[in-house]
């Protein structure tokens, strides 16, 4: 059984994530890239708490669509500025720290 090195609790019992994404100051916004595409970018992540390509594997999923993370944020294809903020929500982000 492997223990957290944050909160000392077995893995399965772990709450360290939960409550860094209750802590985390996230804005959505999307940009023009080239040729007149449009990307959304989620930024504001602590990249030491939470598992950036997971959640970016989530969203994608969920979203039906590309993307990638890096530098702490993640850059999904297409406009999903609204579906992104429910989907964050129901992963268990706090509703009020995003904009």
């Amino acid at each position: 059984m492997e223990i957290c090195s944050v909160c000392s609790l077995p893995n399965d019992l772990c709450v360290c994530q939960t409550l860094a994404r209750e802590e985390q100051k996230i804005t959505i916004k999307v940009v023009k890239r080239r040729f007149g595409k449009l990307a959304t970018l989620v930024e504001g992540f602590d990249e030491k708490t939470i598992d950036l390509k997971d959640l970016n594997k989530k969203l994608k999923t969920k979203l039906a669509c590309g993307g990638t993370s890096k530098n702490g944020s993640i850059e999904l294809q297409g406009n999903h500025a609204e579906r992104v903020k429910t989907e964050l929500i129901k992963l268990g982000f706090n509703e009020n720290s995003i904009i």
